[in-house]
């Protein structure tokens, strides 16, 4: 049966290689970011490699955006099958810097998005009988990190949205299940490399190296990796874990 997953921050990064993966394994895709320049890309190299794919413009926090983003998915591609809440943001702030627009921003992207979302389309996946949700959280939401309130907040929340759904529609052919990578080879690490190098002095290798190592496996997640687990929970029962991804060779509850 052809299924049907909407991806958001699909455009690169780890949203890109997941909305890679999933087409390989003969999804229909909707790729959703903020840039209809991108998206528009991102669709038209999965459509270039065969795929089925639709671009979606989406601010993830915008609430009638997101039903409406499901719904014209629906009408186009078909119902939501598979969800991948994967748009996020990550800025860096000591607490007396972290003013209440920064915190709100964060919350509003990496937790309001994906409940928005989710309300959409998983009644639909009940209905049918089948569905997978897979929200992108970070090693971040399972420990503290220093000069990250927000992003540790959010991250954390969206776990105990995770795990909170997972209880709610268990036994009805639905899961629900976050991935938490490590640093992983993306702009949001060459991104803090860069502030490190302004703040610290370090060289940007150095800086990349730094963060590299600050993961169990010493080495930065590539977004592939992040990828092939996703690919995998199409096909596993599990749900309400929070996976780790960090660089060592398996991915662990």
């Amino acid at each position: 049966m052809r299924r049907v997953a909407l991806v958001t921050g699909g455009s690169r990064g780890i949203g890109r290689a997941i909305a890679e993966a999933l087409a390989r394994e003969g999804l229909a895709l909707a790729i959703a970011a903020r840039s209809r320049d991108a998206v528009e890309e991102a669709a038209r190299a999965l459509r270039s490699a065969g795929a089925e794919a639709m671009a979606v413009a989406l601010d993830v926090g915008d609430a009638d955006a997101a039903a409406l983003a499901v719904n014209a998915v629906a009408a186009t591609l078909g119902p939501v099958d598979v969800l991948v809440n994967n748009a996020g943001i990550a800025e860096s702030a000591p607490l007396a810097r972290t003013d209440p627009e920064l915190w709100e921003r964060h919350f509003r992207t990496n937790v309001t998005g994906p409940y928005l979302l989710a309300r959409a389309a998983v009644p639909g996946m009940v209905q049918r009988g089948w569905g997978r949700v897979i929200n992108i959280a970070s090693t971040a939401g399972l420990v503290g990190a220093p000069y990250l309130a927000a992003y540790t907040a959010s991250k954390h929340a969206l776990v105990g949205f995770t795990r909170a759904l997972a209880a709610e529609v268990a036994g009805k052919g639905v899961t629900v299940n976050a991935l938490c990578p490590g640093f992983t080879a993306t702009e949001l690490v060459w991104s803090s490399a860069r502030n490190i190098v302004a703040k610290t002095g370090k060289t940007y290798d150095e800086a990349v190296a730094a963060l590299a190592r600050m993961n169990a496996g010493g080495r930065l997640v590539e977004p592939e990796e992040v990828a092939a687990v996703a690919v995998k929970l199409l096909t596993d029962d599990r749900s309400g874990d929070a996976i780790v991804i960090d660089g060592t060779t398996e991915e662990r509850p």
